[in-house]
C-alpha cells in the first residue's frame, strides 16, 4: 500500500498538500475506494423472475467484486482493526443488501418479511469480498472457482427459501 508521501510524489503535489487532506495512510486509504454510486445492479429492462433477478445482481457484484479486489481487501483490514469507524470506511456501508433485497422484490408477499430478510443477510454471507477472501485464501480456489461456488451458494439459498415457505403452505392446507 502506498504512503502518502508515495502518492504526494505519484500526483506531482507537495507533501503537505497531500497531508492537508490526507493525515495518514489509512485516511488516504478509506478515501481511495471505488465509488459504488450504482442505485441498481439489475440493469436496464430487469427480469421479472427472482431467480434471473438474483443471478443479475450476483453477477453485478461478482464482476465489481473482482474488479476491485484489493481495495475492497483493504476495507475489510481495516474495518477490522480494533477502534474502526465503520462510517468512515465507505465500502462497508451495506449497499449490497439494497441490491439483493431489490434482486428479490418480486419474492415480497410470497416469502413473509421476516424470512426475507433473513435471506438477504444470508445471501450476503455468502457473496462478498468475505467469502472470496475465505475461498481463494483459506479454501484454495481460484477466482473463478470462487465465483461458481458464489453463484451456487445464492441459488440455493434461494431455492431454500422458496421450498420451505411451499412446503409450509402445503402443510397447513393438509391440515386444514
Amino acid at each position: 500500500m502506498p504512503t502518502v508521501e508515495q502518492a504526494a510524489d505519484a500526483a506531482s503535489i507537495s507533501r503537505a498538500t497531500a497531508y492537508r487532506y490526507f493525515p495518514n495512510q489509512r485516511s488516504m486509504l478509506v478515501a481511495a475506494q471505488p465509488q459504488i454510486a450504482a442505485q441498481s445492479l439489475l440493469g436496464v429492462d430487469p427480469p421479472g423472475d427472482v431467480a434471473a433477478r438474483l443471478d443479475r445482481v450476483v453477477d453485478e457484484l461478482m464482476r465489481m467484486l473482482l474488479e476491485n479486489e484489493q481495495g475492497l481487501r483493504t476495507m475489510l483490514r481495516l474495518s477490522l482493526e480494533e477502534g474502526a469507524h465503520r462510517e468512515h470506511l465507505l465500502l462497508r456501508q451495506g449497499r449490497a443488501i439494497g441490491w439483493l433485497e431489490e434482486a428479490l422484490e418480486p419474492a415480497r408477499g410470497k416469502i413473509p418479511r421476516a424470512e426475507l430478510r433473513k435471506l438477504v443477510f444470508a445471501l450476503r454471507c455468502a457473496v462478498g469480498i468475505e467469502a472470496l477472501v475465505w475461498l481463494c485464501d483459506v479454501a484454495g480456489l481460484s477466482r473463478k472457482e470462487a465465483v461458481e461456488v458464489m453463484r451456487w451458494s445464492a441459488r440455493g439459498l434461494l431455492q431454500a427459501a422458496v421450498a420451505e415457505v411451499t412446503g409450509r403452505k402445503g402443510r397447513a392446507k393438509r391440515r386444514g
